[in-house]
């Protein structure tokens, strides 16, 4: 009998281990899963709990009590943050969540000895700015009703989109926190999308920023004006191709690159093509507002106009030809 009672407490005592480990397992997955997620774009995780807005003046609130329908009440908040209930007075609430309003009403009823554990309920009603504004590089700039929270792609959508010269970066201000707006990338890749999709609540502010440009002239296919897409990164070759390559004639080692300064006259940068081209140069890249200059040669000029004319005199001997 004590050698049975013995196994069996070895037993248990196994079991207890083995469960102790198991529980200690899960924990450190969760961990690594946190630190995980963390190491996500910064600033932004999906373990980052959604912004929740706080009360604020000319906000409707409605106010619950477990058991006690007395004290059910709506009430709109005062423009000095107070709000009036039955028995319990006034009591300021603005720029608490609803979480901790719910907390302090509770505290209160128990201070004035009118419950002893009261069960207190605070929700949003309404908020005193129902909408959202959208500005910037998006197609309907404006203001959008917006009731309870919604992600920021959709409000986005909402206004139209971006437009073709938005950039990457969106900020972001919470009416609650109007001195610290929230930068975020809209990445163009769909993992860290994700977690750029962050909530938005009514009486947020949107701004979509424009993307930098360039501008490629002279001796290309397509001179014109390109926008800097992923982050404004971009090159002098793929300003190039973007312009469509250079032409026949374009003097690729006398190419130059104005950069405006802060203060002063534009600085001048010679950029020799050729070199580029063959890898014997690195590739510079571009800021906002640079200017690519690719200048003809004469000499290949004339060459290019000479042939041009023998090939115009063929095609005409070729047609005119008597047969």
């Amino acid at each position: 009998m004590m050698k049975l009672d013995s196994a069996i407490g070895w037993s248990c005592l196994l079991l207890q281990l083995v469960i102790a480990c198991g529980i200690g397992r899960a924990l450190g997955q969760d961990a690594a899963g946190s630190q995980t997620l963390e190491a996500s774009p910064p600033g932004i995780t999906a373990t980052q709990p959604a912004f929740e807005p706080l009360i604020g003046a000319g906000d409707l609130i409605k106010v619950s009590v477990f058991e006690a329908p007395e004290f059910d009440h709506e009430v709109r908040v005062s423009a000095d943050g107070m709000i009036s209930l039955p028995l319990i007075g006034e009591v300021h609430v603005a720029g608490l969540s609803p979480v901790q309003a719910q907390k302090l009403l509770e505290n209160t009823l128990i201070d004035k000895g009118l419950m002893r554990l009261p069960q207190v309920s605070v929700m949003e009603k309404e908020y005193a700015t129902q909408g959202v504004s959208v500005s910037g590089e998006v197609m309907k700039p404006g203001v959008y009703p917006l009731l309870g929270s919604r992600r920021l792609l959709d409000v986005i959508s909402m206004a139209g989109g971006k437009t073709p010269k938005a950039g990457a970066e969106v900020f972001l201000t919470h009416r609650d926190l109007p001195v610290q707006p929230i930068n975020i990338t809209l990445s163009n890749d769909p993992s860290k999308l994700f977690f750029a999709n962050v909530p938005v609540v009514p009486g947020d502010t949107i701004v979509v920023s424009k993307a930098g440009i360039v501008y490629v002239v002279g001796g290309v296919h397509k001179p014109g004006g390109f926008v800097m897409e992923n982050g404004n990164n971009m090159t002098v070759l793929q300003a190039i191709a973007l312009a469509e390559g250079y032409n026949p004639t374009a003097s690729l080692d006398h190419a130059r690159l104005i950069r405006k300064t802060p203060q002063g006259p534009p600085q001048e940068i010679p950029i020799d093509l050729n070199k580029i081209l063959s890898s014997a140069a690195p590739d510079i890249k571009l800021e906002d507002d640079d200017i690519i200059y690719v200048p003809n040669s004469a000499a290949k000029s004339a060459t290019h106009r000479a042939l041009e004319s023998i090939l115009q005199v063929v095609t005409g001997m070729a047609i005119y030809h008597p047969f």
